[in-house]
């Protein structure tokens, strides 16, 4: 290795080799860039969303590659030219093409920040091309750290009201772009390729890209899976509902991109199946409180003055957030980022430093009762402030503070239940199997919650698997647990697959009964598509049974059997499974689909 020499002065082909510097203004004064575009799909249906205009240097150059290019750019004061350069090589080969759909715009926050950048020079480009600033997203690749959001937000809106969307580019790569999310609420979030390379049998990563649609679809974004490799890949993003996809497996880049995807993707995304159920954590999140997250925190009132709280700040780097409490109730919050970016502001700490805190104090944080659920809790997170996740959850016990819950602690868990949640759902149906089952039916006694058990059962089902084969068996039983989950409440009820052609639901809705009879409504219809016209029509079909008899079975039917618990009736999931069999064998006993209620527990069942 030659340590003394610099490599700005090394040989190449016996000439000097330029430095960066050189080859950056030889690319500029050249307009030495190439243009590739990369299809964006929608998974619904296959159509191209748009295309992401990638760059690329001189071939014959060290610069060649972006990563190159950039921090070349960066290195020598250069990336808001480099920049410029770029969105204007991409544009012009996007109009010269005719490509339908959007326009993925590559563009830094570092330039977006620059006060060059803010005179509306993309747009009046964009508008001597003739092309629509809706058709364009501006998608926020960061280079370099960001750390004015303020400024950010405000260059954000700026383009906005220009008519742009925004995407913010690999999603999970660190905490920067989860707080861009929060911060920008953009129309795209592009989930870093990482996480989707080996989706397909990594369940962590499911996980994680199950939780970002849950919260996109609740906030308004779309989500696009970069990456994509592999036919397994795709499929399971396609299963998991994710809104948009790219990479190599779809469409690789190229300088005249296809308007259209292969034949084969294409088939893919169109012989979608019924996907089965996810499991959502309902195991645990709907029963575990906040209380469980609780850490203690240095508290200060209302009185303390500011310089006072940036001393704090300054004596424990870890301290980030302080909650204000004033005679025991919690009336706002003081966040580290906001209390010190206030304070570099020019006369900021001459102007506040000797007033009250509550001048920098947020007065609208998240405040729960101790006993909240986390699922509730999550939910709040979503529907409020989105700086909730980054302040984290002031919890109180009747009014009174008790301390504080983070937000990534609040994450970190409810990723951890429904990482166990998935490691114990059956393979089938994606249902929660038998531990989570037990662990649901025992929390539920342990709070003393009334609900109702119903043990839900196929009846001749092993003869309909004997004449039409496992396959169809198994889309049989993909088909009872859609039907049971569509008439569950999601924010009440529990659903789980015991095995086989065995369920149970764990209801707490006020509107049991009703629900269930849907359940048998819906079940009737659905399953005679599994049957052969001729079968169908006499209303079943002649097997031997296992004498060798030829015998007559009739259509699949459905029995539910119900039990109620009411508190301290029940002491553990034993108990309750064994009843809820019985009451199950009382359904089966009534000919087609069935409801039998055990109404001798109760005044309130009596007929």
């Amino acid at each position: 290795m030659l340590q003394s020499e610099d490599p700005q002065l090394l040989m190449q082909n016996g000439q000097k080799k330029p430095d960066s510097l050189e080859q950056l203004n030889r690319i500029i004064q050249g307009r030495l860039l190439t243009a590739s575009f990369q299809p964006i799909i929608q998974m619904n249906d296959g159509s191209i969303l748009g295309y992401e205009g990638l760059i690329r240097g001189p071939s014959d150059s060290p610069l060649h590659s972006p990563i190159n290019l950039f921090q070349a750019a960066f290195e020598n004061n250069l990336t808001v030219s480099i920049e410029h350069l770029c969105r204007r090589v991409v544009l012009e080969q996007f109009k010269a093409l005719n490509l339908p759909g959007k326009l993925f715009l590559n563009v830094s926050p570092e330039c977006l920040l620059q006060r060059d950048a803010k005179h509306g020079e993309t747009l009046d480009y964009i508008h001597d091309l003739g092309i629509n600033p809706e058709r364009v997203i501006i998608e926020l690749t960061e280079y370099q750290p960001t750390h004015d959001y303020v400024l950010l937000q405000e260059a954000v809106l700026h383009y906005r009201k220009m008519g742009f969307e925004i995407a913010i580019d690999d999603l999970g790569e660190g905490f920067s772009s989860l707080r861009l999310w929060s911060e920008l609420k953009p129309e795209f979030v592009k989930i870093d390729m990482h996480f989707i390379h080996g989706i397909d049998h990594d369940e962590v990563k499911r996980q994680f890209v199950l939780s970002i649609q849950n919260i996109a679809e609740k906030s308004g974004t779309r989500v696009v899976a970069e990456g994509i490799e592999t036919q397994a890949e795709l499929i399971t993003l396609r299963d998991l509902g994710v809104a948009c996809g790219q990479g190599y497996h779809v469409a690789k880049p190229h300088v005249n991109p296809a308007k259209t995807i292969s034949a084969e993707v294409a088939k893919i995304l169109s012989s979608r199946q019924n996907p089965p159920v996810i499991f959502r954590a309902r195991t645990s999140t709907s029963l575990v409180p906040i209380k469980h997250l609780l850490k203690s925190s240095i508290t200060i009132d209302s009185k303390v003055l500011n310089n006072q709280v940036e001393n704090l700040f300054l004596a424990d780097p870890r301290l980030k957030i302080i909650p204000v409490v004033d005679e025991h109730h919690p009336i706002g919050i003081i966040n580290r980022h906001t209390m010190i970016d206030r304070f570099s502001r020019p006369y900021q700490r001459e102007l506040y430093g000797k007033k009250s805190c509550a001048v920098f104090m947020e007065i609208n944080p998240l405040v729960v009762e101790h006993d909240t659920s986390l699922q509730q809790v999550s939910h709040l997170i979503v529907e409020a402030d989105p700086d909730s996740l980054i302040n984290g959850i002031i919890i109180t016990e009747n009014g009174r503070y008790l301390g504080l819950a983070t937000g990534p602690d609040l994450m970190r868990e409810i990723t951890k239940m429904q990482i166990d949640a998935a490691r114990y759902a059956n393979p089938l149906t994606q249902l929660p199997g038998n531990v989570p089952i037990n662990q649901h039916i025992d929390q539920l006694i342990q709070n003393q919650k009334s609900f109702l058990a119903c043990y839900c059962d196929l009846d001749h089902f092993k003869p309909f698997n004997d004449v039409y084969g496992y396959q169809r068996g198994d889309e049989v039983i993909q088909m009872t647990s859609k039907v049971l989950s569509a008439h569950c409440d999601p924010q009440q009820d529990f659903i789980g697959h015991i095995g086989g052609d065995d369920f149970i639901i764990l209801f707490q809705s006020d509107d049991w009964e009703n629900r269930c009879n849907k359940i048998l409504e819906e079940f009737s219809i659905e399953v005679r598509e599994f049957y052969s016209n001729e079968d169908r029509d006499r209303g079943g079909y002649i097997s031997e049974d296992r004498k060798g008899k030829k015998v007559f079975y009739p259509l699949i039917s459905l029995s539910l059997g119900v039990i109620r618990s009411e508190a301290q009736q029940y002491y553990s999931h034993h108990q309750i499974s064994v009843a809820a069999a019985d009451a199950k064998k009382q359904a089966k006993r009534i000919h087609g689909n069935s409801l039998f209620v055990d109404r001798r527990q109760t005044e309130q069942f009596q007929a």
